[in-house]
Protein backbone atom coordinates (compact mmCIF):
# COMPACT_ATOMS: atom_id res chain seq x y z
CA UNK A 1 0.00 0.00 0.00
CA UNK A 2 1.76 3.51 -1.39
CA UNK A 3 -0.57 6.00 0.04
CA UNK A 4 -0.13 9.25 1.56
CA UNK A 5 -1.76 9.80 5.01
CA UNK A 6 -5.48 10.21 4.14
CA UNK A 7 -8.95 8.77 4.94
CA UNK A 8 -8.56 6.80 1.53
CA UNK A 9 -5.53 5.28 3.73
CA UNK A 10 -7.44 4.05 6.17
CA UNK A 11 -9.81 2.36 3.35
CA UNK A 12 -7.05 0.82 1.37
CA UNK A 13 -5.83 -1.20 4.63
CA UNK A 14 -9.20 -1.59 5.32
CA UNK A 15 -9.84 -3.32 2.43
CA UNK A 16 -6.90 -5.69 2.35
CA UNK A 17 -7.46 -6.59 5.47
CA UNK A 18 -11.23 -7.75 5.11
CA UNK A 19 -10.08 -9.31 1.64
CA UNK A 20 -7.68 -11.75 3.54
CA UNK A 21 -4.71 -10.23 2.59
CA UNK A 22 -1.74 -8.77 4.23
CA UNK A 23 -0.80 -5.22 4.17
CA UNK A 24 3.12 -4.09 3.30
CA UNK A 25 2.74 -0.15 4.20
CA UNK A 26 5.40 1.84 1.66
CA UNK A 27 5.88 5.37 3.28
CA UNK A 28 5.59 8.42 0.75
CA UNK A 29 8.83 9.95 2.80
CA UNK A 30 11.01 7.17 2.61
CA UNK A 31 13.78 7.06 0.45
CA UNK A 32 13.72 5.47 -3.36
CA UNK A 33 16.04 2.80 -2.76
CA UNK A 34 14.56 1.24 0.86
CA UNK A 35 11.59 0.92 -1.31
CA UNK A 36 13.23 -0.97 -3.83
CA UNK A 37 14.22 -3.22 -1.33
CA UNK A 38 11.10 -3.89 0.33
CA UNK A 39 9.95 -4.41 -2.81
CA UNK A 40 12.43 -6.71 -3.95
CA UNK A 41 12.29 -8.73 -0.61
CA UNK A 42 8.71 -8.75 0.19
CA UNK A 43 7.42 -9.44 -3.58
CA UNK A 44 4.22 -7.65 -2.51
CA UNK A 45 1.11 -9.40 -5.81
CA UNK A 46 -0.51 -5.77 -5.76
CA UNK A 47 0.62 -2.55 -5.63
CA UNK A 48 -2.46 -0.05 -4.43
CA UNK A 49 -1.26 3.69 -5.19
CA UNK A 50 -2.78 7.30 -6.05
CA UNK A 51 -2.81 8.78 -9.55
CA UNK A 52 -3.69 12.00 -8.10
CA UNK A 53 -1.22 11.69 -5.12
CA UNK A 54 1.39 9.43 -6.41
CA UNK A 55 4.35 8.20 -3.95
CA UNK A 56 7.76 7.79 -5.62
CA UNK A 57 8.18 4.14 -6.82
CA UNK A 58 10.61 2.39 -8.79
CA UNK A 59 9.59 3.26 -12.64
CA UNK A 60 10.11 -0.83 -13.06
CA UNK A 61 8.03 -2.17 -9.85
CA UNK A 62 5.81 -4.36 -12.22
CA UNK A 63 8.78 -5.89 -14.36
CA UNK A 64 10.90 -6.35 -11.06
CA UNK A 65 8.12 -7.65 -8.38
CA UNK A 66 5.35 -8.71 -10.84
CA UNK A 67 2.52 -6.73 -8.86
CA UNK A 68 0.25 -5.91 -10.55
CA UNK A 69 -0.12 -1.98 -10.15
CA UNK A 70 -4.01 -0.35 -8.73
CA UNK A 71 -4.78 2.88 -8.97
CA UNK A 72 -7.77 3.30 -6.34
CA UNK A 73 -8.89 6.62 -8.25
CA UNK A 74 -9.84 5.03 -11.26
CA UNK A 75 -10.50 1.41 -10.16
CA UNK A 76 -13.96 0.52 -11.30
CA UNK A 77 -15.86 -1.04 -8.47
CA UNK A 78 -19.74 -0.43 -9.74
CA UNK A 79 -20.08 -4.31 -10.54
CA UNK A 80 -18.57 -5.53 -7.00
CA UNK A 81 -21.23 -5.90 -4.45
CA UNK A 82 -20.90 -4.11 -1.35
CA UNK A 83 -22.38 -6.80 0.99
CA UNK A 84 -19.56 -7.86 3.75
CA UNK A 85 -16.44 -10.06 2.39
CA UNK A 86 -16.97 -13.90 3.61
CA UNK A 87 -15.01 -16.88 3.33
CA UNK A 88 -16.68 -17.63 0.35
CA UNK A 89 -15.69 -14.47 -1.56
CA UNK A 90 -11.67 -15.22 -0.75
CA UNK A 91 -9.38 -17.14 -2.40
CA UNK A 92 -8.84 -19.54 1.26
CA UNK A 93 -10.61 -18.96 4.66
CA UNK A 94 -9.00 -15.85 6.78
CA UNK A 95 -8.12 -17.17 9.84
CA UNK A 96 -6.29 -15.59 13.02
CA UNK A 97 -2.60 -16.94 11.38
CA UNK A 98 -3.03 -14.90 8.65
CA UNK A 99 -0.95 -12.13 8.00
CA UNK A 100 -2.16 -9.04 8.75
CA UNK A 101 1.08 -6.85 7.65
CA UNK A 102 4.20 -6.61 6.99
CA UNK A 103 6.71 -4.13 8.81
CA UNK A 104 9.78 -3.45 7.94
CA UNK A 105 12.22 -3.23 10.94
CA UNK A 106 15.52 -0.90 11.18
CA UNK A 107 17.40 -3.91 11.22
CA UNK A 108 20.13 -4.82 13.95
CA UNK A 109 22.78 -6.07 10.84
CA UNK A 110 22.22 -2.58 9.26
CA UNK A 111 19.23 -4.40 6.40
CA UNK A 112 15.74 -3.90 7.25
CA UNK A 113 14.13 -7.23 7.83
CA UNK A 114 10.85 -8.33 7.40
CA UNK A 115 8.20 -9.37 10.14
CA UNK A 116 4.98 -10.86 9.22
CA UNK A 117 2.68 -10.05 12.38
CA UNK A 118 -0.75 -12.16 12.24
CA UNK A 119 -4.32 -10.79 12.77
CA UNK A 120 -3.98 -13.14 16.24
CA UNK A 121 -1.63 -10.38 17.53
CA UNK A 122 -3.33 -7.51 17.23
CA UNK A 123 -6.37 -8.87 18.58
CA UNK A 124 -4.40 -9.99 21.64
CA UNK A 125 -3.07 -6.78 22.24
CA UNK A 126 -6.15 -5.12 22.30
CA UNK A 127 -7.89 -7.50 24.86
CA UNK A 128 -4.95 -7.46 26.47
CA UNK A 129 -5.15 -3.78 27.23
CA UNK A 130 -9.05 -3.58 27.28
CA UNK A 131 -9.44 -4.23 31.79
CA UNK A 132 -6.78 -1.25 32.02
CA UNK A 133 -8.04 1.71 29.34
CA UNK A 134 -11.66 1.19 28.89
CA UNK A 135 -11.56 2.33 25.28
CA UNK A 136 -15.14 2.88 23.98
CA UNK A 137 -17.02 4.69 21.31
CA UNK A 138 -17.03 8.05 22.67
CA UNK A 139 -13.15 7.98 22.28
CA UNK A 140 -11.39 9.75 19.55
CA UNK A 141 -7.97 8.90 18.53
CA UNK A 142 -5.51 10.47 16.49
CA UNK A 143 -3.09 8.26 13.67
CA UNK A 144 -0.08 10.37 14.37
CA UNK A 145 3.02 7.82 13.21
CA UNK A 146 3.72 6.52 9.89
CA UNK A 147 1.73 3.42 9.16
CA UNK A 148 4.99 1.95 8.24
CA UNK A 149 6.33 2.21 11.91
CA UNK A 150 3.90 -0.59 14.33
CA UNK A 151 3.05 2.32 16.57
CA UNK A 152 0.32 3.03 13.94
CA UNK A 153 -1.19 -0.56 14.25
CA UNK A 154 -2.35 0.45 17.87
CA UNK A 155 -3.57 3.77 16.46
CA UNK A 156 -5.30 2.68 13.59
CA UNK A 157 -6.67 -0.52 15.01
CA UNK A 158 -7.49 0.68 18.77
CA UNK A 159 -10.74 3.24 17.63
CA UNK A 160 -11.90 1.35 14.72
CA UNK A 161 -11.85 -1.98 16.63
CA UNK A 162 -13.43 -0.08 19.64
CA UNK A 163 -15.88 1.81 17.57
CA UNK A 164 -14.02 4.93 18.44
CA UNK A 165 -13.33 8.15 15.78
CA UNK A 166 -10.20 8.00 13.94
CA UNK A 167 -8.51 11.30 13.11
CA UNK A 168 -6.11 10.67 10.67
CA UNK A 169 -2.88 13.03 10.99
CA UNK A 170 -1.61 14.63 8.02
CA UNK A 171 2.13 14.26 7.26
CA UNK A 172 2.59 18.71 7.95
CA UNK A 173 0.49 18.52 10.83
CA UNK A 174 2.55 15.46 12.70
CA UNK A 175 5.64 17.40 12.10
CA UNK A 176 3.84 20.95 13.23
CA UNK A 177 3.89 20.66 17.04
CA UNK A 178 1.39 23.85 17.49
CA UNK A 179 -0.52 23.02 14.44
CA UNK A 180 -1.12 19.11 16.37
CA UNK A 181 -1.94 20.98 19.10
CA UNK A 182 -4.45 23.42 17.39
CA UNK A 183 -6.17 19.59 16.08
CA UNK A 184 -6.29 17.99 18.88
CA UNK A 185 -8.39 21.15 20.48
CA UNK A 186 -10.13 21.35 17.21
CA UNK A 187 -11.03 17.30 16.73
CA UNK A 188 -11.48 17.12 20.64
CA UNK A 189 -9.04 13.74 20.76
CA UNK A 190 -9.35 11.72 23.97
CA UNK A 191 -6.51 9.20 23.51
CA UNK A 192 -2.79 10.18 22.18
CA UNK A 193 0.11 8.03 21.57
CA UNK A 194 2.61 9.10 21.19
CA UNK A 195 6.83 8.81 21.48
CA UNK A 196 8.71 10.74 23.78
CA UNK A 197 10.31 12.55 21.73
CA UNK A 198 7.75 14.01 19.58
CA UNK A 199 5.39 14.34 23.42
CA UNK A 200 8.32 16.96 24.69
CA UNK A 201 7.75 19.33 21.57
CA UNK A 202 4.30 18.89 21.92
CA UNK A 203 4.16 19.84 26.11
CA UNK A 204 6.08 22.72 24.50
CA UNK A 205 3.66 23.98 22.16
CA UNK A 206 1.11 23.41 24.82
CA UNK A 207 2.67 25.87 27.29
CA UNK A 208 3.31 28.77 24.83
CA UNK A 209 -0.38 28.09 22.76
CA UNK A 210 -2.27 26.21 24.91
CA UNK A 211 -4.99 29.44 25.57
CA UNK A 212 -5.01 30.22 22.09
CA UNK A 213 -6.43 26.76 20.93
CA UNK A 214 -8.51 25.84 23.58
CA UNK A 215 -8.93 23.24 26.32
CA UNK A 216 -7.40 19.75 25.84
CA UNK A 217 -9.88 16.43 26.54
CA UNK A 218 -7.17 14.16 27.03
CA UNK A 219 -8.01 10.98 28.62
CA UNK A 220 -4.81 9.42 27.86
CA UNK A 221 -1.48 9.90 26.80
CA UNK A 222 0.28 6.63 26.07
CA UNK A 223 3.83 6.47 25.60
CA UNK A 224 5.85 3.75 23.07
CA UNK A 225 9.03 3.68 20.97
CA UNK A 226 11.76 5.05 23.50
CA UNK A 227 12.75 5.47 27.38
CA UNK A 228 10.55 8.36 29.28
CA UNK A 229 12.34 10.72 31.01
CA UNK A 230 9.80 11.79 33.73
CA UNK A 231 11.46 14.70 34.73
CA UNK A 232 10.80 16.40 31.14
CA UNK A 233 6.69 16.26 32.39
CA UNK A 234 6.86 18.64 35.24
CA UNK A 235 5.74 21.45 33.06
CA UNK A 236 2.89 19.42 31.84
CA UNK A 237 1.57 18.21 35.19
CA UNK A 238 2.13 22.01 36.79
CA UNK A 239 -0.49 23.14 33.70
CA UNK A 240 -2.80 20.10 34.25
CA UNK A 241 -2.53 18.64 37.57
CA UNK A 242 -1.75 14.92 38.14
CA UNK A 243 -5.39 13.69 37.62
CA UNK A 244 -5.95 14.02 33.83
CA UNK A 245 -4.66 13.05 32.07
Amino acid sequence: VALPRSAELVVALVAVIKAGGGYLPVDPSYPLDRVEYMLDDARPTTVLLSGSDRVELPSDVESRTGAALLDIDTVDLSSVSDDPVTDEDRTAPLRPDNVAYVIYTSGSTGRPKGVMVPHRNVIRLLDNTDSVYGFGADDVWTMFHSYAFDFSVWELWGPLLYGGTLVVVDYFTSRSPEAFHRLLVDEQVTVLNQTPSAFYQLSEADRTTATAHGELVLRYVIFGGEALEQRRLTGWFERHGHSAP
